[in-house]
């Protein structure tokens, strides 16, 4: 059953058509939770220097040291190229958290949005609230809302923000439980930036299961997806400002769900234009693998040994001054 979820399911002719874009040794590492690895983001609003010089020890090394010309300086990211975590921090009323851990290569789409100090940001699909965590790692917008319309995400995403933001940054912070495909209707032409990580067939957590019913139903949910990741994007563009940056990211390797979804919006948007981001893979080839995407607006971040992270996929897009076709 793994076999048919890990591959792209087309239609043609009564058969399922195998686009597997990925050869079996990264199969073997996305299916394999003992392989993968955890980078620790550190909280830059309460981590001690004693943090720093421990990771050191144990032998983690800087994220993106030195790769990318526009990385923030009070981002702080370290990974291990061995397997393994170190402990999670608990959630206590009161007391910040000292870092976050999370799949390095979900750090991309933050810093693709290049966030600058004072800029109103919108977090579409927020929870469980590790990329907007990552936001503020990197500069201090003038407004950030963050939106999740499942109620139980949501509670997970307060919890998140209660405890890595000190309390005068949680005052410019909004969250909401909105419908993401209302949102543009709500607050139209609001924001400088839109981060939209969307709801997607998650290879890492769904393809792990004995379970083969469980396995079909996931395959069949597959398919409804891009019509919810389109309606999603749709919303995002209205809420955008003209000349705002909008960056779309999943964590699966579905064409379906990835380049196919950027197609349709680019194809039916004229006021959406393509940004390059070529440049990421290759500044960081040597922390991720990349898998040809077809596009130069689009990144996809593979697993593969020793550098265990991903899926992600992200593309950069921005919205021009001329009318769009809704």
């Amino acid at each position: 059953m793994l076999d048919s979820v890990l591959s792209e399911p087309h239609e043609a002719k009564g058969r399922v058509r195998n686009t597997d874009p990925i050869s079996q040794n990264h199969r073997e590492i996305l299916t394999s939770p003992w392989c993968w690895q955890y980078a620790v983001l550190l909280n830059r609003f309460s981590y001690p220097f004693e943090l720093e010089k421990d990771l050191h020890l144990k032998g983690y090394h800087t994220l993106f040291q030195g790769s990318l010309p526009n990385y923030p300086k009070s981002m702080k990211c370290y990974l291990s190229r061995t397997p393994g975590r170190i402990p999670s921090e608990r959630h206590q009323i009161g007391n910040l958290k000292k870092y976050y851990l999370l799949n390095a290569a979900s750090l991309l789409p933050v810093l693709a949005l290049e966030l600058r100090d004072g800029e109103k940001v919108l977090d579409l699909c927020a929870a469980p609230g590790g990329k907007s965590i990552a936001l503020l790692q990197c500069a201090c917008p003038g407004y950030l809302h963050c939106n999740e319309y499942d109620s139980l995400r949501l509670k997970w995403l307060r919890q998140t923000l209660e405890s890595f933001i000190p309390q005068p940054l949680i005052n410019v912070i909004k969250v909401s439980e909105l419908d993401g495909r209302e949102m543009g209707d709500a607050q139209p032409e609001m924001f400088d930036k839109v981060l939209v990580d969307a709801p997607c067939s998650n290879d890492r957590s769904w393809l792990f299961s004995s379970d083969s019913q469980k396995a079909s139903c996931r395959i069949s949910q597959r398919r409804n997806l891009p019509l919810l990741q389109i309606e999603l994007l749709r919303s995002a563009i209205k809420a955008l400002r003209p000349g705002g940056i909008l960056v779309y990211s999943t964590c699966t390797l579905s064409k379906a769900e990835n380049q196919d979804v950027i197609s349709e919006i680019l194809n039916s948007h004229s006021n959406i234009m393509p940004m390059d981001i070529k440049g990421i893979a290759r500044t960081c080839s040597h922390n991720f693998t990349f898998a040809p995407t077809g596009q130069e607006c689009g990144l996809l971040v593979i697993p593969d040994k020793g550098k265990a992270w991903g899926p992600m996929y992200v593309a950069k897009l921005k919205k021009s001054w001329s009318t769009g076709k809704w």
